[in-house]
């Protein structure tokens, strides 16, 4: 390993260029190869000089292991995660560290943020829950609805995309006997053109029968 080489996760931000930090913008020109999923390159591709190397679930340890193979020759290298990368990327950021020890984290615009601005509520006093671990879900769920029936705190909750979409997530919090006329708001592609807010109770949530977009999330707001 190179003496003080670095892999850079950096979190990109929610969708638009717009939200790309400076210091995001500054990195992805410097860095020689850039790692990540499609959708996540496409929002910063106007910055990315180097060679791009796509992530999928089916290739990233592939990928990450030749990023860590460029890192060992000296190669400025960064890996590219939706959003911040402190928010919901804590499985891509453990795929780093057992390529490459020396791992930075560079945080960047959250969904969460704009969501919460969306829907005119505060961080401090809500709790974000991400479903977008690949391993069993059944904590969060069951978290998820204990924090209903408590009513304390605002909830952000991120699906998983494909896997667990809003209409999904609606059925299986009413099954656990959260009352189904629980009100929510689902935003879409939030700060991209096609950006979309609508309110659901629960129960209209789950029988909507809409395809989501998999840059969807949902904000309880407490009573």
């Amino acid at each position: 390993m190179p003496e003080g080489q670095k892999i850079i996760i950096l979190g990109v931000g929610p969708g638009h260029p717009q939200y790309l930090t400076v210091i995001g913008s500054e990195l992805l020109w410097q860095a020689q190869v850039v790692a990540g999923f499609a959708t996540v390159l496409k929002s910063a591709e106007a910055w990315i000089k180097g060679e791009k190397l796509v992530m999928d679930y089916k290739n990233q340890e592939q990928v990450l292991k030749e990023v860590a193979s460029r890192a060992s020759k000296g190669q400025r290298c960064v890996v590219c995660a939706a959003g911040d990368s402190c928010v919901s990327a804590g499985e891509l950021i453990e795929r780093v560290r057992r390529h490459w020890e020396n791992v930075e984290v560079i945080p960047g615009i959250s969904s969460t943020q704009v969501a919460a601005a969306r829907a005119g509520i505060t961080l401090e006093e809500s709790l974000i829950i991400s479903l977008h671990q690949r391993a069993e879900i059944g904590t969060d769920i069951v978290e998820l609805i204990s924090e209903l029936k408590l009513g304390r705190r605002h909830l952000i909750v991120l699906p998983r995309p494909w896997e667990l979409m809003p209409d999904t997530v609606a059925r299986s919090l009413v099954e656990g006997g959260v009352a189904p006329t629980t009100k929510v708001i689902v935003f879409q592609d939030l700060t991209l053109e096609q950006e979309k807010q609508q309110n659901f109770t629960l129960e209209e949530l789950g029988i909507s029968g809409q395809n989501f977009s998999d840059r969807s999330i949902l904000v309880f707001p407490k009573d």
